[in-house]
């Protein structure tokens, strides 16, 4: 890459490991790096990792992404939504950071519900309120801003993506009154795609990005990969379908959910970002098929459209979108006949799921009649691409690239003036594979078991009534028709 042409570098601290992209503003990627995270730990409800291999990480992943000598114009960095931990006043963490996923805080949650907060169990509120419950003291702090404080030498405000599950009111840009944490502990706050500062020479001889790099707030690692997906304007959606199933879209105005299912993020320029994310998704298919061939179940279960039974192919018990039931677990109505039968159902379960999000969405009043992208690691199978086409009636778009670091990638260059609007950034560096069409005919041959499924569903109690109603009343039609 010449020392002349623009790139931006993008930051992804996952679960299992760090990675890194070099990406310049048509998309190509110049440079590429990733390191493991070994250490986290994990029992029973618990899930934790040390904040300190998050940095020693990033360092090994950036320094492979970067060409020696190389320019650098700006880069983001986004993390797990829902991790926090506790910083004293130079931001050095208290002790081990809270993953996305950690349950201890489950009782919190009922309080802070009970006292008129929409939070879900694992959101970084009851988190944070368990933390500061169990006898510590310190600031709130999320899982980017203790990698962008190492990075530009002090601490930083965190980004109003990563503070949503914290509470934060993007409507007001400020944060409530929240019972059992001090206005103290709280952090400042910042929209995404803010100049946090610059790399410092310190950070720059342990990561290898030139001293005086910008760096850009980022968002959380659902967010980045929207934004790797290209569904930034209103009525585009992004569909990430991995062991678990979230949608993602934009819209000029909030969606408002007073079920408290659906969230939303606040675009870096000023849109709205709704989603939700389900309990549903391809971790079943592992689960129950472990070490199998998913090409080869692919090709026997095609001659199974549709199955001999219907899913609702829960991962864990309990479900968030497209209703809220802490109660509900997987289902199988009917009798497959083999193996590839089986897998058939599972594969058409998420679909449907799938499609009943979008008509949740729909009954909420959500923009629909933009493009629907499709990524996650599910989005390599052909097959399924094409069956949750022909399930919601209408095209997906998938990806060249859709990783999360992508996305930061984007959100630096749109930090630094490189287009007026983020989704004007990515309308040059998202590149779309291909399109997927619904075959003609193959939509109407998954009515019945869509409709099963939803009666089931609801006499369950698990889908209130009027979503039922609304998802019935959509049979006929696809899930872009607003």
């Amino acid at each position: 890459m010449g020392s002349g042409t623009e790139a931006w570098l993008g930051i992804d601290l996952g679960t299992q490991g760090v990675r890194a992209l070099l990406v310049t503003a048509d998309g190509a990627v110049a440079g590429s790096g990733s390191a493991p995270l070994r250490h986290g730990r994990r029992a029973g409800t618990r899930h934790e990792q040390e904040p300190g291999e998050w940095w020693e990480a990033l360092c090994a992943a950036a320094r492979q992404a970067l060409p020696g000598g190389c320019r650098v114009d700006g880069l983001a960095v986004c993390g797990t939504s829902g991790t926090v931990l506790l910083t004293d006043p130079d931001g050095q963490p208290l002790g081990p950071a809270l993953m996305y996923d950690d349950g201890r805080a489950g009782a919190e949650a009922a309080r802070l519900r009970a006292a008129g907060l929409a939070v879900q169990d694992t959101w970084g509120l009851p988190k944070a309120r368990w933390l500061l419950a169990n006898g510590e003291s310190g600031k709130v702090a999320h899982q980017p801003d203790i990698v962008t404080a190492h990075l530009v030498g002090h601490p930083v405000p965190t980004d109003s993506s990563h503070a949503l599950k914290t509470a934060y009111d993007l409507g007001r840009d400020a944060w409530p009154e929240i019972p059992g944490v001090p206005a103290d502990a709280l952090p400042a706050v910042v929209r995404p795609g803010t100049r946090l500062g610059e790399v410092c020479r310190a950070a720059a001889k342990a990561t290898g990005i030139p001293a005086g790099t910008p760096v850009i707030a980022g968002m959380t690692d659902g967010c980045a990969a929207q934004i790797a997906s290209g569904a930034l304007r209103e009525g585009a959606w992004n569909s990430v379908l991995g062991t678990t199933l979230v949608l993602k879209g934009a819209a000029a105005e909030p969606v408002r959910d007073p079920a408290g299912v659906v969230y939303n993020h606040r675009a870096p320029d000023g849109g709205w970002l709704p989603g939700g994310a389900s309990s549903v998704g391809a971790g079943v298919l592992t689960a129950r098929f472990p070490g199998a061939d998913p090409a080869a179940l692919d090709a026997r279960a095609a001659a199974f459209e549709p199955s001999n039974a219907v899913a609702y192919p829960l991962v864990s018990p309990g479900e968030r979108f497209p209703f809220r039931s802490s109660d509900a677990t997987a289902v199988l109505l009917g009798d497959p006949v083999s193996d590839a039968d089986l897998w058939a159902a599972l594969l058409q379960g998420v679909a449907m799921t799938e499609r009943l999000c979008l008509d949740y969405l729909h009954h909420l009043g959500a923009p629909l009649d933009g493009p629907l992208t499709f990524t996650g690691g599910a989005a390599r199978s052909a097959y399924w691409n094409q069956l949750r086409a022909d399930i919601l009636g209408r095209p997906g778009r998938v990806p060249e690239q859709t990783e999360p670091a992508l996305g930061m990638a984007a959100l630096a260059a749109y930090g630094m003036g490189a287009a007026p609007t983020l989704a004007d950034v990515t309308d040059r560096m998202v590149r779309v594979r291909t399109v997927v069409e619904p075959r003609p005919g193959h939509t109407a041959r998954f009515t019945e078991p869509y409709a099963r499924l939803v009666d089931e569903l609801q006499s369950r109690g698990w889908l209130p009534g009027p979503v039922a109603a609304h998802a019935r009343a959509r049979l006929d039609r696809d899930t872009a028709d607003s």
